[in-house]
C-alpha cells in the first residue's frame, strides 16, 4: 500500500509540474523553429528580388499555429488595410514612390506572410522585407531580421527597397507546408534628386489589429539618418544636409505566394 501511494504521488507530481513544463518547452521550440523558418523565407524573397531568381520553393514544419498570407489588398476587421507606408516631400502631392504607387492616396501597402502561434500567443510576420515578432499578450514588437535599406554618405545616395506580398487565393496552412513564391514582373523603380536642405518624409501607419510600430520605430531610428517628427507617431524625416543633391532610389518588388 505504501509503495502504491508513493507511485501515485510520483505520477501526480510529474503530471502537475513536469507536463506543463514539457508543453512550455515544446511551445518555445515551435516558436524558435518558426523564427528560423521566417528568416529562411526572407532569404527566399531576397533571392527573388536581388538575385533575379524567378521561383523559390521551401518546405517547412508549422508547429503550434498556422501560416497565413495576407496579401496587399487585405482589409482587417477594423476596415483599414494592413500597415501602409508613404514617402514624400511633406505634401500629399509630392510622393517619391514609383508609378503607379504615387497615384491617388500614394500609400504603399506591403501585405505580409504571418505565423500566428496558438499556444505561445505570438505573431511572427514577414513584411516589407523584414521579419518582426509581436507577442499578443502585451504591447510592443521586435525586429528579428532587417530589410535592405541603406544610405551611402560617400555618394549621398539613399536606397529603400520595398516588398509587396500578393496572392490570388486565400492561403493558410498548419503542419507540414511548402511555400512557393515567384517574382511578378520587373521591379517598380524611381530615382529622384533631392535638393540640399530638402527633407524626405517617411510615414508608417500600422494596422490597428497588428501593430508592429515599435519594431519599425527602433529600426528606422537606429539608422542614424532619420529624425522623428515630434507629436506625430510613425512620422520620420531625413534632411539632405549635404552641399549637393541627394539621390533617392526606391524599388518595389512584387512577390506572389503561389501556395503554402
Amino acid at each position: 500500500m505504501l509503495i502504491f501511494s508513493i507511485v501515485i504521488a510520483g505520477i501526480a507530481l510529474v503530471t502537475l509540474y513536469g507536463y506543463p513544463m514539457l508543453l512550455q518547452q515544446q511551445t518555445s521550440a515551435d516558436e524558435k523553429i518558426m523564427e528560423k523558418n521566417m528568416i529562411v523565407l526572407q532569404n527566399d524573397i531576397k533571392s527573388l528580388a536581388y538575385k533575379t531568381v524567378p521561383y523559390q520553393e521551401t518546405s517547412l514544419k508549422i508547429g503550434g499555429g498556422s501560416l497565413t498570407v495576407y496579401n496587399s489588398s487585405y482589409n482587417s476587421s477594423s476596415g483599414l488595410p494592413s500597415s501602409t507606408l508613404e514617402i514624400n516631400d511633406g505634401t500629399t502631392s509630392g510622393s517619391y514612390l514609383p508609378f503607379p504607387y504615387n497615384l491617388g492616396t500614394a500609400k504603399f501597402t506591403p501585405g505580409e506572410l504571418r505565423y500566428e502561434s496558438v499556444s505561445a500567443q505570438t505573431d511572427i510576420s514577414l513584411q516589407n522585407g523584414a521579419v518582426v515578432l509581436r507577442p499578443r499578450v502585451q504591447s510592443g514588437s521586435t525586429m528579428l531580421a532587417e530589410p535592405r535599406w541603406f544610405f551611402d554618405a560617400s555618394t549621398n545616395t539613399m536606397v529603400i527597397n520595398l516588398i509587396e506580398i500578393t496572392s490570388t487565393n486565400i492561403l493558410a496552412k498548419e503542419g507540414i507546408g511548402t511555400v512557393q513564391m515567384e517574382l511578378v514582373g520587373d521591379p517598380y523603380y524611381s530615382e529622384t534628386l533631392v535638393p540640399s536642405g530638402q527633407s524626405v518624409y517617411l510615414i508608417y501607419t500600422p494596422d490597428t489589429t497588428q501593430d508592429y510600430s515599435v519594431a519599425w520605430d527602433n529600426y528606422i531610428m537606429n539608422q542614424n539618418t532619420w529624425t522623428k517628427v515630434p507629436f506625430s507617431p510613425g512620422h520620420y524625416k531625413f534632411t539632405n544636409t549635404g552641399s549637393s543633391d541627394m539621390t533617392l532610389v526606391i524599388k518595389i518588388f512584387k512577390v506572389e505566394i503561389k501556395s503554402i
